[in-house]
């Protein structure tokens, strides 16, 4: 039987940010950062958190740059997302990071969270932003809302 949840991932060359939805589908919880050890194992501890939660689709942000375009940290995560895709067998969809990082450093600032705890928590922060983002567009509450004329 899949699983009803969606994990979504802020994929950086040292830790890994996640988040999981409830099983509505509807809101984002931030989980423990992994530490990046390598790519093996790396997606090993993915498969064991996508089992634990019971995963039927993955969310990875794809840093892109201002204009849209790929730079070499997309290329290097797209690589990775067919590796996931591979070794998991679950759908995975890269998504659009822009700016999340600097949201997710604004909203600890916010916080008024030291430096030193922000750097532990930026990941998991990113990948709430991600996935709840996500989220959001399925339910299309990303739409704008028309106003009547007055």
């Amino acid at each position: 039987m899949p699983g009803k949840r969606i994990l979504a991932m802020d994929l950086g060359a040292r830790r890994i940010g996640l988040a999981v939805s409830d099983d509505l589908g509807w809101t984002a919880h931030g989980l423990p950062t992994l530490e990046r050890v390598g790519p093996k194992k790396d997606i090993a501890r993915l498969r064991e958190v996508a089992a634990e939660y019971q995963v039927r689709k993955l969310i990875v942000g794809l840093p892109r740059n201002m204009d849209g375009s790929l730079g070499p940290q997309a290329n290097l995560v797209l690589e990775f997302i067919e590796q996931l895709k591979n070794k998991l067998r679950l759908d995975v969809i890269p998504w659009d990071e822009r700016l999340t990082t600097q949201a997710a450093e604004r909203v600890l600032i916010e916080a008024d969270m030291s430096r030193a705890k922000r750097r532990k928590k930026v990941d998991q922060v990113a990948a709430v932003l991600i996935l709840q983002g996500y989220l959001d567009s399925r339910c299309g509450l990303l739409q704008t809302e028309s106003r009547p004329e007055v």
